[in-house]
């Protein structure tokens, strides 16, 4: 038979996991009721006549049951009737003028129950308090999407990365969240943004990302304290990942220089960004609501000859001088992307002509050269004829990833229209 104390020391052991767990008073109180309630249904069939009263203060518990006084002799269901005689000789609570018919209060020693019921009761309040734990879990982070965390590399596997913060709460940083060059072992500390918080089965699931618009804007926010004091405003921003991005800033002072003020004095604050983004290159541009100079400035470093803007449809066609095309484009087209992602505008690229030069937009071959070519041609910033005719035939080949026959027929298309 289980002591009396021990139920009361049972009782102060979860009010000092709910201290470690931060569970509020008045949580935990109803927590305990409703465990203790739990077990007394298991026992008796139902708890309907029995009152739990906590005592947090004290840091126990007082049961008692209320029970209908019944002639002696008279008593067909004990879990909810009490002989007279015994109502009157109760040890724990006598009452010698009851009468039949009324209601008689007996307190309850849980103890008395035994270790079964103690350990049941222990089991409960176990479960109880870890779904509490849970649910606190997921309400916290929920509310903390999109802001920086830091963790340690806890677990290494092949699709993610196991992270622990400060408090030891599980953090999952997938592959595909990863910046390419990232690499990590075991006890390294990772910097991120809570991407996705989902609390299925009742079972948290904390993601962060490295590889979001938000992680660098978090960043920024960090290393550039005009930004972090609303002094600064981030308009636009547009990534690819370990590669370059882009990002649009606005200042609200007119004294302050947006561009210079995220650089910092020789590159100091933008140069931890970049290290912590793995080398990433960042252009940073002054943000305008003019969409003509908003889209030159973001193709930056090239400079533009001329712009032909359809708002309505979000379209650009931007003219350079053939040495500015390149630029425009940049290694692997990531410069266009990058400037099409922050501005929202499909931009086309074309070679501006020297005056009298003739020329033909490849787009007018379509019926004699395929249109998956023709694109292939104009996003290597080949738009029109004369650009591909004085492109040699090797970069044509690897640039725009062409078989040589193709490349082949399509010289030889637009070779003719000339002659002709």
């Amino acid at each position: 038979m289980a002591k009396k104390d021990e139920s009361i020391d049972m009782v102060d052991r979860f009010s000092e996991f709910k201290e470690l767990r931060n569970i509020d008073k008045t949580t935990m109180i109803s927590v305990l009721e409703e465990s203790f309630r739990s077990v007394i249904a298991k026992m008796f069939g139902s708890d309907e006549n029995f009152d739990v009263i906590m005592n947090p203060d004290k840091g126990d518990c007082e049961i008692y049951q209320n029970l209908e006084i019944v002639p002696d002799g008279k008593v067909e269901d004990p879990i909810r009737q009490i002989s007279l005689s015994d109502a009157r000789n109760d040890v724990d609570n006598p009452d010698p003028d009851c009468e039949v018919g009324e209601e008689h209060t007996k307190k309850i020693d849980f103890a008395k129950f035994g270790r079964r019921a103690i350990l049941n009761l222990r089991q409960t309040l176990a479960s109880k308090i870890l779904d509490l734990q849970k649910d606190a879990i997921y309400t916290k982070f929920k509310e903390m999407e999109g802001e920086l965390v830091t963790g340690e590399v806890y677990q290494l596997w092949k699709k993610e990365i196991l992270l622990l913060d400060e408090d030891k709460n599980e953090l999952l940083l997938p592959k595909d969240q990863q910046i390419p060059t990232d690499y990590y072992r075991k006890g390294d500390t990772v910097k991120a943004v809570i991407y996705n918080v989902d609390n299925k089965n009742n079972n948290p699931k904390i993601t962060v990302s490295r590889t979001s618009d938000t992680f660098l804007r978090r960043l920024f926010e960090l290393e550039v304290p005009e930004i972090h004091d609303g002094l600064i405003l981030i308009r636009a921003i547009a990534r690819i990942p370990g590669e370059r991005a882009k990002i649009a800033v606005e200042s609200y002072d007119d004294r302050i220089d947006p561009v210079g003020a995220c650089v910092g004095v020789k590159g100091a604050r933008i140069h931890g960004i970049v290290r912590e983004l793995r080398n990433e290159n960042i252009d940073v541009i002054n943000y305008t609501s003019n969409p003509s100079l908003f889209i030159q400035r973001a193709l930056s470093p090239a400079k533009i000859s001329s712009i032909r803007i359809d708002e309505e449809n979000k379209h650009a066609e931007v003219f350079l001088k053939p040495e500015e095309v390149s630029l425009a484009i940049g290694k692997g087209g990531l410069n266009i992307r990058l400037a099409t992602m922050l501005t929202g505008y499909e931009i086309d690229v074309y070679r501006d002509l020297e005056d009298n030069e003739e020329d033909i937009y490849l787009d007018e071959f379509k019926d004699e050269i395929d249109s998956w070519v023709i694109e292939a041609l104009k996003d290597m910033g080949c738009a029109t004829a004369k650009a591909v005719l004085n492109t040699p035939r090797e970069e044509l080949i690897e640039k725009a990833d062409l078989e040589e026959d193709t490349v082949d027929n399509v010289i030889k298309v637009l070779k003719a229209e000339f002659e002709n």
